[in-house]
């Protein structure tokens, strides 16, 4: 399994996240052979998978059952580990080739009504301090770019650009995009680089846009605790996340008339009909204005 984690960071060039989800996975398919006394890859079979399989779903005493969604990543990555097995000649069959992974349910998601959003932002920057500061612009580029939570971190003072209000992200699988930056979150920005940043800028800070406060780059969770903190402070009793966020930027482009393949670049989804879920959450909107406004709804 080392090999083949090695062979995904070297040539197929995978993300750390990806990487280290990968590596979770399959270090618990180890443990489910090691558990069922399958000591080698050509003792594994299309039952020994298929038991795997209902094993993530139905969990354990050290694991939770999984949902059709995390346990049909695990299972992408068991096939992608037997597949390489044999492409590099250590089996001769793949007993996981016609496993096929359990239908993830098509939730839809999650978005804020915008005072809700305003609502937090507002509470971000509350104090004034230097890290509130440093709160409002982050929070405020979450929104106004509909970056993922890894991209917004990631950010580099330089890959911001404040006069033509653009910002260089770079998403999944190190691919770039340029996005326009709203004045918002511009002007966040600059009161926090202008009378945050420097106070909390260290030698280890680098180009680190976001910084913690002992210089270094703010992390996911960090961020994560940005966010939930505001929403309490906000008295938003909802479950809020990073990509809440992300999910409020489609939503309210999409409810303001934006076309679904310009909100596809914006969030850097390879496939529209990845974006397309977003379609299903502003129909049930219209479906709601068109009951309670039509005379003839009813």
């Amino acid at each position: 399994m080392r090999t083949y984690l090695d062979h995904l960071t070297v040539e197929r060039g995978l993300a750390a996240n990806t990487l280290s989800s990968y590596r979770r996975d399959l270090r618990r398919y180890a443990e489910f052979l090691a558990q069922n006394d399958v000591d080698s890859l050509s003792g594994v079979s299309e039952a020994t998978v298929s038991a795997f399989l209902a094993h993530l779903r139905e969990g354990s005493e050290d694991h939770p059952a999984l949902s059709a969604t995390s346990a049909a990543r695990t299972v992408v990555a068991v096939r992608g580990f037997h597949k390489f097995a044999v492409a590099d000649g250590m089996v001769e069959a793949n007993p996981a080739g016609h496993v096929k992974p359990p239908r993830a349910e098509k939730r839809l998601p999650k978005a804020l009504p915008l005072a809700d959003v305003e609502a937090i932002l507002e509470a971000a920057g509350a104090p004034g301090t230097p890290l509130a500061l440093r709160d409002r612009a982050l929070l405020e580029v979450l929104y106004g770019t509909g970056a993922r939570i890894s991209e917004a971190v990631g950010l580099d003072v330089d890959d911001l650009d404040r006069v033509d209000h653009v910002a260089l992200l770079r998403g999944k699988g190190g691919k770039e995009r340029i996005v326009p930056v709203g004045s918002y979150a511009i002007e966040a920005v600059e009161a926090y680089l202008t009378r945050a940043r420097p106070d909390l800028v260290a030698a280890r800070s680098g180009g680190a846009l976001f910084l913690n406060a002992r210089g270094g780059r703010l992390s996911r969770q960090s961020a994560w605790t940005v966010l939930t903190r505001a929403a309490e402070r906000a008295g938003i009793d909802k479950d809020v996340s990073p990509h809440t966020l992300r999910h409020s930027f489609a939503t309210h482009l999409l409810d303001g008339g934006a076309d679904v393949r310009v909100v596809q670049e914006l969030l850097g989804h390879a496939s529209v009909t990845t974006t397309q879920i977003y379609t299903l959450v502003t129909v049930d909107n219209l479906r709601e204005v068109f009951a309670t406004a039509h005379p003839r709804a009813l």
